[in-house]
C-alpha cells in the first residue's frame, strides 16, 4: 500500500561537491522524474518472466541483485535456451552514465530506449511491443500498479519503459568501504582511516597519474560513483585487431569507433565477474595483470595507453609490480557495497516465502504472488496444505 522510498537517494556528501554534480551527470529526463509508485512498477515489470516469450526470463534474471546486477556467466541464458551476445553489464549506478547512452555499444541513446531492446530481441526475450502490452494487460496485478504510478490502468510500451527506468536510475551504489572512509577526509587523495595499508596504496596508484607513478585508473573510471567519463566509450587496447565485436562502430559506422567499448562502473566490482565486454577475465587478479602487461596497440586505443618509444607508437606497459597489482585489487574490493545485495525494495517481489508451513511440504514447493499485494494473494502448491499466513 505504501512504496519503499525510490526517491530519497541519502546521498553523502562527497557525491554532491563540486567534483562530481549529479545534476549535471544524472541522465534523468524531465519527462521520467522518479517516483515512489512509477519504481515499485518497474520493480515488478522488471523481475516478472512474462516479459519473456516463454515465461522464462526476466530483466532480473540477466541480471541478478546478489551480483550488483550483473551476471556471473560469460553470456547469460536466454528464453529459448540461448545466450546474449555479450557479457551482462552492471546496471548499477547507470543513473549516472553521462549523455545516458546504453549498452557496450551506445545503440540505445536513453535508458528509456535501451529497456525494451532486450524484451524484443529475438533471442533474449522474444517478444513484439504488441504482445508485450498484450500479456501485461492479461495479469490482474498490474492494473493498480499502472493506475498508482500514471493515474489509470492503461498499459502502453511508454509507461512499461518509463517505469522500468525509474526503477533502475532507483539503484544507487553509496554505501561501501570506500564510503565510510571517504566521509571522513577532506579529499579522497588523503589516507583514509579505515583502509589497510594496502587499501590506501592502491588508491593511490588508481588516483595517481601515469606520469607520477600511478594507473591513470581514475581518467575513465571517474567520479565518486566510478563510471564512464564524458567521452563515455574508449578502447582499451584488449586486441591488436577487432574481428568478432567490433563495439560502437556496429551502432555508428564510424571506422574511429572500431574497438571501441561503454566504461562500466566500477562500483561493486568484485561482484560483478567475469569481466570486459565479452567476459574474458574471471578475477580482478586478471584485470590488473591485463592493464599491467597485457594491452595492445589496437588502431583506435585510447591516447592515454598510448606511449612513444623513438618516434614509434607502442602500447603503454604500467608494469606493476605484484606488491603493486595486490593493492589495486585491495583497493577495488573497497568498491563493494553489500547492503545492495539484499535491499528488499530491489528484490524480486515474486519469491516470497510462506510464514509457516506444516511439515509434509516445504516452503519450495509453495509460490506466493504478487508480492507486495494490493486486494489479493495467490497461493500455488501442487500438494494439499495447511498454512497460516501472516501480514509483514
Amino acid at each position: 500500500p505504501v512504496p519503499y522510498d525510490y526517491v530519497n537517494l541519502n546521498l553523502p556528501a562527497h557525491f554532491t561537491n563540486p567534483s562530481f554534480n549529479i545534476n549535471f551527470w544524472d541522465n534523468t529526463p524531465g519527462n521520467n522524474p522518479l517516483t515512489g509508485n512509477g519504481a515499485t512498477l518497474g520493480r515488478v515489470l522488471f523481475y516478472d518472466k512474462v516479459l519473456s516469450q516463454n515465461d522464462s526470463i526476466s530483466c532480473g534474471s540477466c541480471h541478478k541483485q546478489e551480483f550488483s546486477f550483473s551476471d556471473t556467466s560469460v553470456r547469460s541464458l536466454a528464453f529459448r535456451g540461448g545466450l546474449t551476445r555479450r557479457n551482462t553489464m552492471t546496471i548499477t549506478n547507470a543513473r549516472w552514465h553521462f549523455g545516458g547512452a546504453m549498452f557496450w555499444d551506445h545503440r540505445a541513446s536513453s535508458m528509456e530506449d535501451a529497456v525494451l531492446m532486450p524484451i524484443q530481441d529475438s533471442v533474449e526475450m522474444g517478444l513484439s511491443v504488441t504482445q508485450l502490452v498484450q500479456k501485461v494487460e492479461q495479469q490482474p496485478y498490474y492494473a493498480a500498479l499502472f493506475t498508482n504510478a500514471f493515474g489509470d490502468s492503461v498499459v502502453t510500451t511508454s509507461r512499461i519503459a518509463m517505469a522500468l527506468s525509474q526503477f533502475i536510475r532507483s539503484i544507487v551504489s553509496h554505501t561501501s568501504k570506500y564510503d565510510i572512509g571517504r566521509a571522513q577526509v577532506n579529499v579522497r587523495e588523503d589516507p583514509f582511516p579505515n583502509f589497510s595499508n594496502s587499501e590506501n596504496q592502491g588508491k593511490t596508484i588508481f588516483f595517481t597519474t601515469n606520469l607520477n607513478g600511478g594507473g591513470d585508473c581514475s581518467i575513465c573510471h571517474t567520479a565518486e560513483a566510478f563510471v564512464n567519463t564524458p567521452s563515455a566509450v574508449t578502447c582499451n587496447g584488449l586486441d591488436l585487431v577487432s574481428t568478432t565485436d567490433l563495439g560502437l562502430y556496429e551502432a555508428t559506422g564510424m571506422q574511429s569507433d572500431i574497438g571501441r567499448f561503454k566504461v562500466s562502473s566500477l562500483r561493486n566490482i568484485e561482484l560483478t565477474a567475469p569481466y570486459m565486454h565479452d567476459g574474458r577475465f574471471a578475477s580482478l587478479e586478471e584485470v590488473v595483470e591485463f592493464y599491467s602487461t597485457g594491452i595492445q596497440l589496437h588502431m583506435n586505443l585510447a591516447p592515454g595507453l598510448i606511449d612513444t618509444i623513438g618516434g614509434t607508437p607502442v602500447a603503454r606497459q604500467f608494469n606493476f609490480s605484484q606488491s603493486q597489482k595486490n593493492d589495486l585489487v585491495n583497493f577495488l574490493k573497497t568498491l563493494t557495497d553489500h547492503t545492495m545485495t539484499t535491499e528488499i525494495k530491489w528484490s524480486d517481489p515474486f519469491s516470497i516465502s510462506p510464514t509457516e508451513v506444516y511439515p509434509e511440504i516445504s516452503s519450495q514447493e509453495i509460490s506466493l504472488f504478487p508480492n507486495p499485494a494490493n486486494n489479493f494473494v495467490y497461493v500455488y502448491s501442487e500438494k494439499v496444505f495447511r498454512d497460516k499466513l501472516y501480514d509483514v
